[in-house]
């Protein structure tokens, strides 16, 4: 956003709208500065459950939010609505916005956050973690594969290759379909073209918590094969942050485990 956050100068007081950045801000050792959060806010536990809750990430209850007197606000654009952050902005409350696009922008996202609350070590022992993890994935041969990565039913929705998401699963070699999208998250017409052209289907537990029992109805009613249908826990995927370390380890064995996987010497 080409916009400056000087550190601050006084006890940060912090609402966080975003699930992912609340747990981060954990991490980062500021557990008494959190003074709010979403219903969706749910790590880490049980600590996370003493912080008052202002709504969810879309609708905020307005008045309770302010109430708590803020310093610091912080907001993702995929998250929460343009018009809530301008509201807060424009009501002179202190907003950082976030929007990481690949998972290399965690290491600026730790910064950025550690400088503002005068974090910098956790922020360095985090994007340390980071850097580690990420270098053994990628030490790994992986050949491409082409994945519909579902996030929602009725209607179907599925990922772009624009999103975060994504940009989290190529790095196992994983291109999502569809290859042109209109939207960053495009409900899918799921014809026999684009099911044929998958060789895996992903089955999200989040934002729509899919089951095994969805996969045996996916495979009945599109005449599919089951052995290419996958749970995947969405949030090592799709949550940024500190959990992004975690989900670069998983989303390795996720493949291993499933024979996706080449070693540089079978390669």
């Amino acid at each position: 956003m080409d916009r400056p956050h000087a550190p601050t100068q006084i006890p940060a007081r912090i609402v966080s709208l975003v699930p992912s950045i609340t747990e981060l801000l954990f991490a980062l050792g500021l557990a008494e500065h959190i003074v709010g959060r979403t219903h969706y806010c749910i790590h880490p536990q049980p600590a996370v459950v003493a912080i008052p809750i202002v709504g969810g990430t879309k609708k905020v209850r307005y008045a309770r939010l302010r109430a708590l007197q803020p310093t610091h606000i912080i907001v993702n654009i995929d998250e929460n609505p343009r018009e809530l952050a301008e509201r807060l902005a424009g009501d002179g409350l202190n907003i950082v916005v976030t929007h990481p696009l690949a998972p290399e922008d965690n290491l600026p996202l730790y910064r950025l956050l550690g400088g503002i609350f005068h974090r910098e070590a956790e922020a360095e022992r985090l994007a340390a973690d980071f850097a580690q993890t990420l270098a053994e994935l990628r030490r790994e041969t992986w050949p491409r594969r082409r994945v519909l990565y579902l996030i929602w039913r009725k209607p179907w929705m599925g990922v772009s290759r624009e999103t975060y998401i994504a940009r989290m699963l190529e790095l196992v070699g994983w291109e999502t379909l569809p290859a042109i999208a209109d939207a960053r998250y495009p409900v899918l017409e799921l014809d026999r073209a684009l099911l044929d052209a998958a060789d895996l289907v992903l089955f999200s537990s989040e934002p729509y918590s899919f089951q095994t029992a969805d996969l045996a109805e996916f495979a009945r009613d599109y005449d599919y094969p089951q052995e290419k249908l996958r749970l995947i826990d969405g949030e090592m995927t799709s949550w940024y942050g500190s959990r992004a370390i975690a989900g670069l380890a998983y989303l390795g064995r996720f493949a291993q485990e499933g024979g996706f996987s080449l070693t540089r010497d079978e390669g």
